[in-house]
């Protein structure tokens, strides 16, 4: 009985499951289906495929991070270019990670299909998804850098009072800690698909519609590289991830300039 219920309670919620709501400037919107019931059902579904999956309650530092993470997993200022109905099945766990069969094009192809008066203000569209990554990246990085030491705390305590302590607690913060560790791998995919596309859009735009705009753009991407090489190394907790730091960067610059360094901006 109890897996037919289970079972039908999957079934609706698939048949149903939009994106989840959103209010002003993309911010989620409460919603019992998407914060109760679909993670209900994922987390029955995540046990099931033998994933780690904790009843501890989240802190407060752990609900940051979720919610900072979240505005990198969907794209709701480009209509879904990054899957925002995958995404939201892929976060209350009903379904296993599949952000890793996403293909980069999806952001050129929306931007290209979108009607603009001028070519030029596709690469002003560009440069500001850019920075607005940019903005929003070292509080992020520092909402991370913040779990990462919840985690650490969990495990000297875990350690330090092993009196009087359930025998399954040790399992449970092993399960946070895996639930975690799984997030802030997928806000660095996350991250880099958002590169990577940006990277596609630029080198197309290049070709199609040449612009001096585009070196602005280019720089932006230069910046948003270093956020992207941390993010990769780990390194979140840089200055407790105020700033980007410094180190390679991933693509080099597409243009070698010269004395003539006139960005026209959008009019």
């Amino acid at each position: 009985m109890l897996r037919l219920i289970s079972i039908t309670a999957l079934a609706a919620l698939a048949v149903g499951c939009v994106a989840r709501p959103v209010g002003d400037f993309g911010r989620a919107e409460p919603s019992f289906t998407h914060d109760v019931a679909m993670p209900a059902v994922g987390n029955y579904l995540a046990g099931k495929r033998d994933e780690a999956v904790s009843t501890f309650n989240r802190t407060d530092q752990e609900e940051e991070m979720h919610n900072r993470i979240w505005r990198f997993l969907v794209a709701r200022h480009a209509k879904d270019w990054m899957f925002d109905a995958s995404v939201e099945l892929q976060r209350t766990r009903i379904v296993a990670a599949r952000d890793t069969e996403f293909t980069i094009e999806r952001y050129y192809n929306w931007l290209k299909s979108t009607q603009y008066q001028s070519s030029r203000t596709r690469y002003s569209t560009v440069g500001a998804h850019v920075q607005s990554d940019i903005d929003t990246l070292p509080t992020t990085f520092a909402a991370i850098c913040a779990v990462i030491e919840i985690d650490r705390q969990r495990a000297v305590a875990l350690a330090g009072l092993r009196q009087g302590i359930p025998p399954d607690m040790g399992g449970e913060v092993a399960a946070r800690r895996s639930e975690n560790s799984a997030s802030i791998s997928w806000f660095v995919r996350a991250l880099n698909y958002r590169f990577d596309s940006y990277d596609f859009a630029l080198d197309n735009l290049l070709v199609e519609t040449p612009h001096e705009q585009s070196l602005a753009v280019d720089d932006s991407l230069r910046r948003l590289s270093e956020f992207v090489v941390r993010a990769n190394r780990g390194d979140f907790c840089l200055h407790g991830g105020a700033r980007a730091g410094s180190g390679r960067v991933i693509i080099p610059s597409r243009y070698q300039h010269s004395g003539d360094t006139e960005i026209v901006l959008q009019k």
